[in-house]
């Protein structure tokens, strides 16, 4: 056989093959194996995008929660021991306001010697009234007074040699008693006129005005030539010794707190100067009207304190044992102060407190607050009561 011949017989046998029937089912088999993978590939394919959009749906929404939570900055505030202090306003006046008035018969003003902000002494003569009617009654009442004298030395006279003549018994015991009793009357006369006289002089002297103790003039409300009458109003207005006080105004629960005593820094309304004072009186009563009682502070002579005037104060009340928070983290609105409180599951709620002394180290918490909550320290004002929170815990001391 040559070469051909076996190249046509391969050939022969291949075509045989090929189209005999088990030919045909190897195709078919492959055919669905190919089917089987290309499902199973898609259904693969679709649980890896199901997986992929629900896993990132679910971190997206995780993260988006994540972002809504706001961070906020909390401090447990505990307790500190301040100073106490009170703070008040009040009017300052005289510490005794002495209203000076005409006390005699009154008459016209000759004389004012004294102003306003001048020191006088005690019995100092504050002004002059006309007493020239006062001084001619004494006159004619000294006069009156001689005669009185003339008539007892007359009535003395005739008593001592009415006495020479009892013993040659030309005159009776009768007539002694009689010259003896018109004697004694002569000589009561002198003694009534001489104290007539008296009440001219001191009457005449109640025309001066005079200062009933020695302090400041505060208020002089006569002139020369006014007509001034016994129990008129007030013409000098004085402030004994010069001392001043502050009536602070305190309510019913600061006035228990405050004692005799007590220091006080006083600041009047327009100055830049503290002054030093002491409780001296607290009042035993409070004004129904608007429950309130006066502390009355003793201040020493200044010319910056005006009688009259409106200050402010604060009064020392012993140590106060209390939370203190920074400003920043109490809020106030129309219902009164409050802050946020943050709970055991990170959530804020609203919380009423009652402030009090404002120191160096923040505001006093009077009532409200244990000292051992998680106070919102800033931001309070982006919350609402139940939200939940991210908080994060400073130190108190470092608060500010």
């Amino acid at each position: 056989m040559n070469y051909d011949s076996r190249i046509d017989a391969r050939e022969n046998d291949h075509v045989t093959m090929s189209g005999s029937p088990l030919e045909g089912d190897v195709d078919q088999e492959r055919k669905s194996l190919r089917w089987l993978w290309m499902i199973a590939a898609a259904a693969i394919v679709v649980v890896v995008i199901w997986f992929l959009v629900h896993r990132g749906g679910a971190d997206d929404k995780a993260k988006d929660a994540d972002v809504q939570t706001p961070a906020v900055t909390v401090v447990v505030p505990g307790r500190t021991s301040v100073q106490g202090e009170i703070s008040a306003t009040g009017s300052l006046a005289a510490r005794r306001d002495m209203p000076v008035g005409s006390v005699g018969e009154g008459g016209q003003v000759r004389a004012v010697m004294v102003e306003p902000g001048d020191w006088v002494s005690q019995g100092q003569v504050l002004a002059v009234v006309d007493r020239s009617v006062q001084n001619q009654q004494q006159a004619s009442q000294s006069a009156q007074i001689s005669v009185a004298q003339a008539d007892a030395r007359l009535a003395q006279a005739n008593l001592d040699r009415a006495l020479k003549l009892v013993d040659r018994g030309f005159i009776s015991a009768a007539d002694i008693d009689r010259l003896t009793a018109t004697r004694d009357a002569a000589v009561a006369q002198v003694k009534v006129a001489r104290a007539q006289l008296g009440q001219l002089q001191a009457q005449a002297a109640r025309l001066n005005i005079l200062a009933p103790a020695s302090g400041l003039v505060l208020q002089r409300n006569v002139e020369m030539g006014q007509v001034v009458g016994g129990g008129s109003s007030v013409l000098f207005r004085l402030a004994k010794d010069g001392e001043m006080e502050l009536l602070a105004q305190l309510s019913e629960d600061d006035l228990a707190r405050v004692g005799v005593g007590a220091e006080a820094k006083v600041v009047p309304v327009g100055s830049n100067q503290t002054f030093i004072g002491h409780v001296w009186q607290v009042s035993p009563m409070i004004d129904a009207t608007n429950r309130q009682g006066v502390a009355r502070i003793l201040l020493a002579y200044n010319p910056a304190l005006r009688p009259g005037g409106f200050a402010s104060t604060t009064i020392g009340s012993g140590v106060v044992d209390a939370p203190v928070l920074p400003e920043s983290a109490i809020q106030n609105d129309d219902k009164g102060a409050f802050v946020y409180v943050v709970d055991g599951k990170n959530k804020v709620h609203r919380r009423a407190v009652q402030t009090g002394l404002v120191t160096a180290q923040g505001i006093v918490v009077k009532s409200g607050l244990q000292g051992n909550e998680k106070i919102v320290l800033r931001a309070g004002g982006f919350l609402n009561d139940g939200d939940a929170v991210k908080p994060r815990l400073v130190n108190a001391a470092k608060a500010d």
